[in-house]
């Protein structure tokens, strides 16, 4: 009987099913609309060649739902804000949001064309208060993973800070990444690990660590002549 009904759907042609979806949607409240297209989007690419790449599959979400993560090392001065507005005023959205699902929706990479969706008044009733998203591949949704994407999205437009890049550095080397994984995954030499290491200071990385006393007298006594009390 499910065959049957099938039947007439399988003969029409893609034009055919492209009106009938234009019927369907003519008319509908922007919300309804939104939701709708986001679920054929889904169900086309579910079906597509590209399914494993993320931008084969962009939605529209509630600006609300999205939230900034917290170790975005890009930072724009209030001028670069002002013409990345501009910017999305005049030609619209050309790359969407890239966010992972946690507590809601986190920015991975996009974190400023996220703040202009959403502090834009001009742009959040452009595009009736959504954002275009898309999501990473679950196999990069552990922390590390998403903070060297971030970095990498950073570095290939050359727009990242030191400072935080140094962090993160730091911070992956307590989440006991090696040196040769952190050049690796974020596209850097082993001098520049070392580097961005030294910014930031390595003691904190040893903070926690216990070493034996025999570690410690070599460390900081090594070639160093005793001071004999008696003669200061």
């Amino acid at each position: 009987m499910e065959t049957q009904l099938l039947l007439p759907m399988l003969k029409k042609t893609v034009e055919e099913v492209i009106g009938d979806i234009s019927l369907f949607l003519e008319g509908l409240p922007v919300d309804e609309a939104v939701i709708a297209i986001n679920k054929m989007r889904t169900a086309i690419h579910e079906k597509s060649p590209f399914s494993s790449e993320p931008v084969d599959l962009v939605l529209w979400v509630k600006n609300d739902l999205v939230h900034a993560n917290d170790y975005n090392p890009n930072s724009v001065a209030p001028p670069e804000m002002r013409l990345l507005e501009h910017s999305i005023l005049k030609d619209g959205y050309t790359q969407p949001i890239v966010t992972w699902p946690n507590n809601g929706i986190e920015v991975v990479d996009g974190f400023h064309r996220h703040r202009v969706g959403k502090e834009s008044d001009a742009v959040r009733e452009k595009i009736h208060g959504y954002l275009p998203v898309v999501q990473i591949r679950p196999t990069q949704e552990d922390k590390n993973d998403r903070m060297a994407a971030t970095i990498r999205h950073n570095r290939a437009r050359g727009a990242h800070k030191v400072e935080s890049m140094s962090e993160i550095v730091v911070e992956l080397k307590r989440r006991f990444w090696s040196d040769e994984r952190i050049a690796s995954e974020l596209g850097m030499d082993a001098d520049e690990v070392l580097r961005l290491q030294q910014i930031t200071g390595l003691a904190g990385l040893f903070a926690d660590q216990d070493f034996s006393e025999a570690w410690e007298a070599e460390s900081f006594s090594d070639g160093v002549e005793e001071i004999d009390e008696e003669k200061i």
